[in-house]
């Protein structure tokens, strides 16, 4: 990491450890002053907000319109607020990264950080970060460390494994190049790769936390309980997946403490962690979340969204007002006792797309992917994966733990609980060594596939 940007990161993680005194009064007062600079430098200087928010001056972030992934790629050009970039040399960035295997946390020309979404919601997206941007996105992943208590600093060296992708365009990739120094040796590995070479580069490394996806931690947990892995990480955090309660329990069994679900999109980086209590907060001095239904409309805490709108208030090269994730978050209700100012995160559970549409009696019929959730980790599956094929069937595939599964009890139990849901399809279940995953080493939950 250069000096200049490890000055700005220590810099920046110290104001956010001030923002954790706030009053709530305080942060919402930030709020709204970071969102006025916000709105008046994206009608100023990004042609596409200039036009977008015309008339809307005088109206609160909630009139706003909405801006989905297709409308800011398809207009990138005229969201950017300088004239020096251009959705061309992004890409060619892009596209030297992955053709050269060059240094993804080296700037472009020394002033830029990039970063590509894979298209798993349907569309891929570019991203652009400045220099003081990209100190607050650092910042905000090392937040997650602060809040559950791992010392780090120039006396105490975060040693970090990280078990994800890769792909020198993903933002985990950018973020662990950008990272790599003496305070923060970094231990990259890739998901896809087999898992005996994890335990064993894990093993000589010793990390003291182990950040992952789910479905990479829990064969990892698996091992450590079996006496093949020995590590003593401080803490787990687990992202980019939905955690699930099984996958929880293993991670708690093999390593002594629940892991830290941590929620972060490239677009925004962090979003929020759980607190030294366990209970998720919203980063709201860097991202205002709205979950909203179909219609746009607010939802009430306690009630899932359909999607979530995110405004990102540090945002300059690329404003983010009111952008379109397609997550389905439910904010708790209930304050949390720590002394946070931040509301309160009560589930992230998976993606507009993970709702799968069947046919039913009266029409199409939207099952959530907790009813598999409900079934498959009843029986205690390692991981599962749906597949639809067309509209009409679904091919499940299980890898078994140490205990034996039947997949004609598996079959029967999705069958009853589709049934249950108001659809009947044709359901086949397949057992497997191990399910398919994109090429960012992520195994998602749902797939589909066209007839």
């Amino acid at each position: 990491m250069d000096l200049d940007l490890l000055a700005r990161v220590l810099r920046r993680r110290a104001e956010l450890a001030r923002h954790d005194r706030w009053t709530r009064a305080e942060l919402e007062d930030h709020q709204q002053r970071a969102l006025a600079v916000l709105r008046r430098r994206a009608t100023a200087r990004s042609p596409f907000y200039g036009r977008r928010h015309q008339g809307f001056a005088d109206l609160p972030l909630g009139a706003l319109p909405s801006v989905s992934k297709g409308e800011l790629m398809d207009r990138f050009d005229e969201v950017l607020t300088t004239g020096r970039l251009s959705r061309i040399v992004i890409e060619a960035r892009l596209r030297s990264l992955t053709e050269s295997g060059g240094d993804p946390g080296a700037p472009l020309d020394g002033r830029w950080w990039t970063a590509a979404t894979a298209g798993t919601t349907g569309r891929r997206g570019v991203f652009v970060w400045d220099r003081a941007e990209w100190a607050t996105i650092l910042a905000s992943y090392a937040r997650a460390t602060q809040w559950v208590q791992v010392r780090a600093g120039l006396t105490h060296p975060l040693r970090m494994a990280v078990v994800s992708s890769l792909v020198p365009t993903h933002q985990s990739a950018v973020v662990g190049a950008s990272l790599r120094s003496r305070t923060v040796p970094t231990l990259r590995l890739d998901a896809r790769a087999p898992l005996q070479e994890s335990v064993e580069a894990l093993n000589a490394f010793g990390p003291r936390v182990l950040v992952g996806y789910p479905s990479s931690l829990r064969p990892l947990a698996l091992e450590q309980t079996a006496g093949r892995l020995h590590i003593t990480p401080e803490a787990v955090m687990s992202a980019s997946e939905v955690l699930a309660e099984p996958a929880a329990r293993d991670m708690k069994r093999a390593w002594g403490s629940w892991p830290h679900d941590v929620y972060a999109a490239t677009e925004t980086a962090g979003i929020s962690s759980p607190c030294r209590l366990g209970r998720r907060h919203l980063y709201e001095d860097l991202v205002i979340a709205e979950p909203v239904d179909e219609d746009g409309a607010l939802v009430e805490p306690g009630s899932p969204g359909t999607r979530l709108l995110v405004t990102v208030l540090f945002s300059r090269t690329v404003p983010l007002i009111r952008y379109e994730l397609s997550d389905r978050v439910t904010l708790s209700p209930v304050p949390c006792s720590c002394g946070l100012p931040f509301r309160v995160l009560e589930a992230v559970v998976g993606r507009e797309q993970d709702v799968l549409s069947l046919p039913g009696p009266s029409g199409p019929v939207s099952i959530h992917p907790g009813v598999f959730h409900a079934v498959l980790d009843e029986v205690d599956a390692a991981a599962w994966q749906v597949v639809q094929h067309g509209e009409s069937h679904l091919r499940v595939l299980v890898v078994a733990t140490n205990t034996p599964l039947s997949s004609e009890h598996v079959q029967t139990a999705v069958v009853d609980a589709l049934r249950a849901a108001g659809t009947a399809v044709s359901v086949s279940v397949e057992l497997v060594d191990e399910v398919p995953r994109t090429a960012l080493g992520k195994a998602p939950l749902i797939r589909h596939v066209p007839d």
